[in-house]
């Protein structure tokens, strides 16, 4: 049987018991902030089994597009290098809300299993939960399987749990044996690749609370799970997932284009880890993930920087992964068109990431080979946590991939060292972005500092007022400030890039000047400048205001914020996300998740598109402390990562955006005024930043542009441009003046064994001047290997060419001779066959090196 026909079967089985068929969630769960990616059949149910939502029908089944590559369910590792684990699978699955129990569901497992696809029924083992005695009699007297094939198991296999309260309940797992003693049942749960479970019946009967305890649900529900693959191998008669025809037409894909044979054992781990993770890629960018810094965004970098670091196993070093996206449109867009209505899409961002990562793969891989290379030579096998974070910070080698390289040669890594680092870095971002308040020696988590006179939570009225009567209700002096908190504000706090109010404190018509604010434990603290002639006291009444045009501005640029994603969603793909933004009174900026420079057409696109919705004048629908699954299901952007509390705010223009926001907007779109982009560019690898302004911002703007236009005289540019003529023909004639040395070199070679030696110091003043003289070497001389070295900013640089004929014939390569003369010198080098650099430290051995250059050829 094709796979096709295994999962239609399964579907039309399913049917046939009144389920209705249902379409896979997408793999990229939008609508629920708490997982990466969608994990297993049941998240798009999760509602139903938590008691907040319903679904027209008590009966369902699907096949459903999962991936598992972090958390408990991380597979990554085992990916490749067993038969049986994927990153991406697909699950199929059949559910009961409410309606059959354990009853219906093993009978139909057993049917399906033993009667439809035929399965060997000797070889079939079923499991359940070590307490679960109703289940184990069902299978004893609904089924015909040998009783001593009913196995009892602990929490650990066959007691399925949603978190750590919530619904749970017992499972019962199918497991078959093709191992030749398959009436044994040690292999049940024992990891052997030949005995594997192949479906999961999960009964939600429970629900535990706080405490742990179980309570009995009202409805008992059924959740079954069933490995796609995992069936295919088994139907197929193949030993492995990999060898189905699920995956097959990748692998001949992989082979063919790297004219490599799949059936040698050495390339089966490289193509089985590139077709599992093609899938997941296409998958998931067809869905809207993008790959990038964090989140999913960099599940999926890492994915595919180990597929393209294993097609390096392969010898394929041109982007490659790409084209692997139309065989998989190929074999699977039948059950999941979304994927052929994505396919130029997938390709493209894959492609883009490829050439990125390509340039930085093969200089990383010579990085790790020179650290093992040193730990060898020490006799040293585990790899410093400070190598590992160079690998990751400058070349971008995850850690991960990393892990891959070292286990191949028996080498390990120092993770915890690695792990110290990456969170330096994220301290040293966190430093460079601290407020005024952390410049202050005030522990502001400490209430108690404030003398507060009850538990009174401070009121925000920002959303409407610019101004408000309040109490003072918590209050702590210092020499320079006063902190204050009130019992109402209309004070924002800088949050979700929209930076926070300043303004004034009027107390019997003194006003004290508010700089900045903050909040602990839904209190705003106010930070004041300290005012001699007033006196402060706790209960004191005061008027609170804030700079209105200030925040006009701020306001005006957040809104247009949402407008600005909307309008790239909607022209750039629904791909985009926000990745970060500064909402300012001076101009905004947003950062967001695309893979490539957005042109300047579809820039102009943008800003007209925002202009043109800013010009309907719609008005602002703010949908104020909503519960948060009334907020989903109204459809409003959320993103992952994000962290929303039972109640949320949503603000809403009409028709065109609706997103998750707590900050602060303008009533009606006509009030942001004009909007205009400023800049666009790349902050990270598949994160891109726009600058722009409006209102205010885009006068101020249109002034400084009048300014420049009556600056500008064409004399200043001829002069310019003159100036940079100038100072190229200097700088080419003293390069052609220093390169006049290299005759010398030429014509006085030395003889290594046949080979002629071209060698001798040159003064360059930097190493692009160094690899200059180089290329001037190598046409100089027909035959022979030339090395120049020259003392640059008190170090030793090297250059070494070697002639095609000695390339083809005698197998030289610049960069092995460069690399064992920079040894001698304290440094290390390589490259390309025809030119290659180096670099040393000991300038004093500059001529001992180049005695030496002759020996090292004759050795090689």
């Amino acid at each position: 049987m094709t796979s096709q026909q295994i999962r239609q079967q399964f579907l039309d089985f399913f049917e046939s018991k009144q389920h209705k068929i249902v379409h896979s969630a997408p793999v990229v769960p939008f609508d629920d902030p708490t997982l990466l990616f969608t994990n297993a059949g049941m998240n798009q149910f999760k509602d139903v089994f938590l008691g907040t939502g319903t679904r027209q029908y008590n009966r369902a089944a699907d096949t459903q597009k999962c991936i598992r590559v972090s958390g408990k369910h991380n597979d990554l590792e085992e990916v490749g290098h067993d038969t049986y684990h994927h990153t991406f699978f697909e699950m199929l699955g059949n559910w009961s809300f409410g309606d059959y129990y354990k009853t219906e569901a093993i009978t139909w497992a057993w049917e399906l299993l033993t009667e439809v696809w035929k399965m060997p029924k000797e070889r079939l083992f079923a499991t359940v939960y070590r307490t679960d005695d109703e289940s184990f009699e069902l299978w004893k007297t609904k089924t015909d399987i040998n009783p001593a094939h009913i196995l009892r198991f602990d929490e650990k296999d066959n007691f399925w749990e949603m978190g750590e309260t919530g619904p749970c309940g017992p499972c019962s797992e199918i497991h078959i044996n093709l191992t030749d003693d398959y009436d044994n049942p040690k292999y049940v749960n024992a990891g052997t690749p030949e005995c594997i479970e192949i479906w999961n019946l999960v009964f939600i009967q429970y629900n535990r609370d706080e405490n742990g305890k179980l309570h009995d649900l009202p409805s008992k529900h059924v959740d079954t799970g069933m490995g796609f693959e995992r069936v295919c191998a088994v139907m197929q008669q193949k030993s492995s997932n990999y060898d189905t025809d699920v995956f097959m037409p990748l692998i001949n894909c992989i082979s063919e284009i790297s004219d490599v044979a799949y059936e040698k054992e050495e390339h089966k781990i490289p193509m089985r880890v590139i077709a599992d993770h093609i899938r997941t890629l296409t998958f998931a960018i067809a869905d809207g993930a993008v790959p990038g810094n964090d989140g999913r965004g960099y599940v999926l970098r890492r994915i595919l920087r180990r597929a393209s670091r294993y097609g390096r196993k392969l010898n394929m070093k041109e982007p490659f992964l790409f084209s692997l996206v139309d065989v998989l449109v190929e074999t699977m867009s039948d059950v999941f068109p979304e994927i052929k209505e994505k396919q130029e899409y997938v390709k493209k961002i894959i492609k883009s990431e490829e050439e990125s990562f390509n340039r930085t793969l093969d200089r990383g891989i010579e990085l790790f080979e020179t650290i093992v290379s040193d730990l060898k030579a020490k006799n040293e096998t585990v790899i410093h946590g400070e190598d590992a974070f160079k690998l990751y910070d400058t070349f971008g080698f995850p850690v991960d991939l990393t892990n891959v390289m070292a286990r191949e040669i028996g080498f390990s890594v120092d993770e915890n060292s690695f792990n110290e680092l990456m969170n330096q870095q994220k301290e040293r971002g966190r430093e460079a972005t601290k407020d005024k308040f952390a410049s202050v020696n005030v522990n502001f988590n400490d209430l108690s500092l404030f003398n507060l006179e009850s538990d009174t939570q401070t009121e925000f009225t920002g959303y409407s007022d610019f101004s408000s009567q309040a109490k003072i209700i918590g209050l702590k002096k210092e020499e320079k400030e006063d902190f204050i908190i009130l019992d109402k504000t209309p004070f924002y706090v800088e949050s979700g890039g929209q930076v926070g109010d300043t303004g004034i404190i009027d107390i019997n018509g003194n006003e004290l000047k508010v700089v900045d604010v903050t909040k602990v434990e839904n209190r705003i603290v106010h930070m004041v400048e300290f005012n001699i002639d007033v006196s402060l006291t706790i209960g004191d009444n005061v008027l609170v205001s804030i700079d209105e045009t200030r925040r006009w501005d701020i306001m005006r640029n957040h809104s247009v914020t949402h407008f600005l994603h909307a309008a790239m969603r909607k022209i750039l793909g629904t791909h985009v996300h926000q990745a970060g933004s500064l909402v300012a009174p001076d101009k905004l900026r947003f950062d967001f998740s695309h893979f490539a420079k957005v042109s300047e057409e579809e820039l102009r696109d943008i800003e007209i598109l925002v202009n043109e919705q800013l010009r309907r004048n719609i008005p602002l629908t703010h949908h104020l402390s909503i519960p948060f699954d009334e907020a989903k299901k109204m459809g409003a952007l959320m993103f992952f990562g994000d962290k929303y509390g039972d109640k949320v705010n949503v603000v809403q223009f009409g028709d065109f955006s609706m997103e998750f926001c707590g900050g602060t907007h303008v009533k009606n779109s006509s009030q942001i005024g004009l909007f205009k982009i400023l800049s666009e560019s790349s902050i990270a690898s598949g994160v891109r930043r726009i600058e722009a302004v409006t209102g205010t911002g885009v006068e101020k703007y249109i002034e400084e542009q009048e300014v420049k236009i009556l600056k500008s005289e064409l004399r200043v540019n001829e002069l310019i441009d003159e100036k940079k003529k100038l100072e190229k023909e200097l700088a080419e004639l003293k390069l052609k003046e220093k390169l006049g040395g290299i005759d010398s070199i030429v014509s006085n070679p030395n003889d290594a064994g046949g080979i002629k030696i071209y060698k001798g110091k040159v003064a360059a003043s930097n190493m692009d001047e160094l690899k200059s003289f180089g290329d001037e070497l190598r046409n100089k001389i027909k035959s022979g290997i030339g090395l120049l070295a020259s003392e640059i900013e008190g170090k030793v640089g090297l250059v070494c060419v070697v002639s095609d004929d000695l390339i083809k014939e005698k197998k030289f390569s610049a960069g092995k001779i460069v690399g064992e003369v920079a040894k001698i010198l304290g440094g290390a080098g390589g490259g390309r066959p025809h030119l290659a650099t180096a670099g040393g430290k000991d300038v004093t051995k500059i001529d001992e090196a180049l005695k030496q250059v002759d020996e090292i050829v004759k050795g090689l």
